[in-house]
């Protein structure tokens, strides 16, 4: 059984910050990226930022410069820095783990945590 906790989600102001963590329990092994996903009202679901095993990152546009994810593999944790927060990042956001190999490939997802950016 895996299960990812997310917190830090909440409310705050346009130009404000927040901090996302995303740990996993579990039988987590050989981990090929984690990330953070976010899905506003009436929108699919989008990939916001991920990172690999090896620390390769990967950004939505609309976030680079902004917003900067980091993991700690031995916790088995991902982050999501958010800065200069806008009305348009308000979502609910979800971590997704990803690893294993052939038939035991795996996937995970966070049941999501609200950000609601707003003045």
């Amino acid at each position: 059984q895996v299960q990812l906790v997310e917190s830090g989600g909440g409310w705050v102001q346009p130009g404000g910050s927040l901090k996302l963590s995303c740990a996993a329990s579990g039988s987590i092994f050989s981990i090929n990226a984690m990330g953070w996903y976010r899905q506003a009202p009436g929108k699919q679901r989008e990939l916001v930022a991920d990172i690999t095993g090896a620390g390769s990152t990967n950004y939505a546009d609309s976030v680079k410069g902004r917003f900067t994810i980091s993991s700690d593999n031995a916790k088995n944790t991902v982050y999501l820095q958010m800065n200069s927060l806008g009305p348009e990042d308000t979502a609910v956001y979800y971590c997704l783990i990803t690893g294993g190999w052939g038939p035991l490939k795996y996937d995970y997802w966070g049941r999501g945590t609200q950000v609601t950016v707003s003045a």
